[in-house]
Formats: C-alpha cells, sequence, structure tokens
C-alpha cells in the first residue's frame, strides 16, 4: 500500500505564488500581481500578466518542472524540438528565449516561460477537423525524423513496463489480494508487446523497417489547442511536449481515437488521410495501438503510486491504490491482452 508521506517535505510546498513570480522576476520579467495556475499534474504551470509585454506577449505561462524528472540536456532537447518545429512554420509553442536562454534556475526549481497562447479542444467528431491535425503531424514527424534526440530516452518497454512494474512491486503498491494476478496479467502482456520490435527494450532492431522518431509523445485532445476558421492563426497548435520521446509515429495518433470500434476506424481513416498529404504512413504500424495503449496502462499506476507524497495526487486520485483499483487494473490488462490478439484497426 502506498504511505500517506508527509506532503510539506514536497518541493512543490515552497513553491508559492510570491516565489513564482520572484522566479520571473529574477530573468527580467515582471508580473502585475495577476497568476493564476493551470492544469498540470507533472509540473506546476502558471499564468501570469506581465506589466509590460516581452516580445509582443503581455500574458506568459511559466512552467516549473517536477524536480528529478528530467535532466537540464532533457528539457533543452524539449525546447530545441519546439524551436525546430516553429521554424518550420509549424504551430508549436517554444519556450520565449529570455537573456538569451529557455531554461532557468530559482529558488532549486528548473522553469521556463512561454508565450500564452488560447485555443479551445478540437472537435474530434468533424472529419475535416481530424484531416487537418493529421497533416501537421506528418510535418511535425518530418521534422522528427531528421535525427535523433540524444538524451531523452524512447519510448518502449523497457520504460513503460519493466521498470514501472518493478517499481510498483518492490514498494509493495500494488493491493496483496491481487498482486499475483496483476504480474501474471502483466507478463502476458509484456509478450505480445515485445512481439514488437520496435517496443523491445534497447535500440531498435530492424526487423520490420519501423523506426523511432522524435516525437510530441503525449498528443491527447487536451494537449491540441483549436483557433476556429476565420480567427488569426485558425487551426491546431500544439502544446506541451514534455513528454516528448523517440517512438514509432502511431503514438501520436491513437490518442486521439475514441468511442468503439467503428468509430476509431473513422477518426483514424481521417488523421491518416490528412497524414499522407505530407508523410507516408506505414499502416504495420496500425498493429503497435493497443500495445502502446497497454504500456501506458502500465505506466500510469506507476506514475501515480510514484507521485503521492505530492498533494495533489491524494486529492485528485482518492480511489488510487485500493483492492478494487487493482482489480480494474488486472481486468483491463486482461482486455488488452484480448485486443493485442485480435486484428489490429484499419485505416
Amino acid at each position: 500500500m502506498i504511505s500517506n508521506n508527509d506532503s510539506s517535505s514536497h518541493p512543490y510546498s515552497t513553491l508559492t505564488p510570491d516565489v513564482v513570480q520572484d522566479a520571473l522576476a529574477h530573468i527580467g520579467l515582471w508580473g502585475d500581481g495577476r497568476l493564476s495556475a493551470l492544469n498540470s499534474f507533472e509540473n506546476r504551470v502558471y499564468q501570469i500578466h506581465l506589466e509590460a509585454p516581452v516580445e509582443g506577449v503581455d500574458q506568459v505561462v511559466a512552467k516549473f518542472y517536477r524536480p528529478g524528472r528530467w535532466s537540464d540536456a532533457q528539457i533543452a532537447e524539449e525546447h530545441a524540438f519546439a524551436e525546430e518545429l516553429v521554424a518550420a512554420e509549424i504551430p508549436a509553442v517554444p519556450p520565449l528565449r529570455v537573456q538569451g536562454e529557455t531554461l532557468h534556475h530559482f529558488g532549486g526549481f528548473t522553469f521556463a516561460v512561454s508565450p500564452r497562447r488560447g485555443g479551445r479542444r478540437p472537435e474530434l467528431d468533424n472529419v475535416e477537423v481530424l484531416e487537418w491535425i493529421g497533416r501537421f503531424l506528418a510535418r511535425i514527424h518530418t521534422v522528427g525524423a531528421q535525427r535523433p534526440f540524444a538524451v531523452r530516452p524512447a519510448l518502449d518497454a523497457a520504460a513503460f513496463a519493466h521498470e514501472p512494474r518493478d517499481w510498483l512491486m518492490e514498494h509493495a503498491a500494488v493491493a496483496p489480494e491481487v498482486r499475483g494476478a496483476w504480474a501474471a496479467a502483466l507478463e502476458e502482456a509484456l509478450a505480445l508487446i515485445e512481439a514488437h520490435p520496435v517496443l523491445r527494450p534497447g535500440p531498435v532492431v530492424d526487423e520490420d523497417g519501423i523506426q523511432r522518431i522524435r516525437l510530441h509523445g503525449d498528443c491527447h485532445p487536451g494537449n491540441i489547442l483549436w483557433t476556429p476558421e476565420g480567427q488569426p492563426g485558425a487551426g491546431p497548435h500544439f502544446v506541451d511536449l514534455d513528454d516528448a520521446r523517440m517512438g514509432p509515429a502511431v503514438q501520436d495518433l491513437w490518442m486521439l481515437l475514441s468511442g468503439d470500434r467503428r468509430q476509431q476506424m473513422q477518426q483514424l481513416g481521417a488523421l491518416v488521410d490528412g497524414y499522407e498529404q505530407f508523410r507516408p504512413f506505414d499502416r504495420r504500424e496500425l498493429a503497435l495501438i493497443e500495445p502502446l495503449r497497454t504500456l501506458r496502462l502500465i505506466h500510469y499506476s506507476a506514475w501515480v503510486a510514484r507521485r503521492w507524497d505530492d498533494p495533489a495526487f491524494p486529492i485528485n486520485f482518492p480511489w488510487f491504490g485500493s483492492r478494487d483499483y487493482w482489480q480494474g487494473q488486472v481486468d483491463m490488462l486482461v482486455e488488452q491482452i484480448e485486443e493485442m490478439q485480435g486484428e489490429p484497426l484499419m485505416a
């Protein structure tokens, strides 16, 4: 079971509004006192109004990275990737360069500041919207395929299954009543996941020609902001490259799918139609959708468990860690095993 650690000892307990404002002042950005926290569990993110515009921007978003998650070098790769996308006229939101740097340090925190960009969630039941997103994803991947990340990790079974499983077992986080069933289901699922060379731990073995490229990595609808047609900058823009990794291209498509199998196939067809206007899509990657979904499921449990000393987590995930929760994880793994053994979605 997860222990109830003293949340006052968590690093974010010292990140008060005054510290946020002082951090910006440290790099020459002066807030006018208006500050609001934005929804983010992994990092702490704030919208801040400035006293005077900087590079034409009067509102910024400051992201304070979770201590210990990424090294400065890994964050620098995220920032460089965002800047490459913008240089290619792809609507991403890169951090501002302030005093010549995108990455800053203050009070024990690492942070970056980006221009605020508004927008709404995309209407994913609209075929034209999906095709538009598909076109931009293809352009992102064209840039992403030009060179690999040097220090950011890959999306593979090592990082998303083996290591999370080992941590959960070592910390007795899985309810003892279902621990054996969960471990057995996970091992069966892993065998199916690792049947795909691109998802195996370590360098890709070129058995099937599917490659890892630089990805957005967490391309769910909340990370795409949509500006309606007729307004400046109409269409999608992509935010939050915090989870950018090396992985197969389909990783940036499958999290945009929802509904039953028929609906998902229609959505996938529209995304791929748009994608292929700019870049070929290898349809063999469709067989990776359920393995990738399973990896995310395994990784998610360890993600929440590891952050239980962050006061935001017990408040927002009160159901986590119970016997019912872990039985539900066993049931979902069993369902995913069946899905991975079935026919993949078609586009």
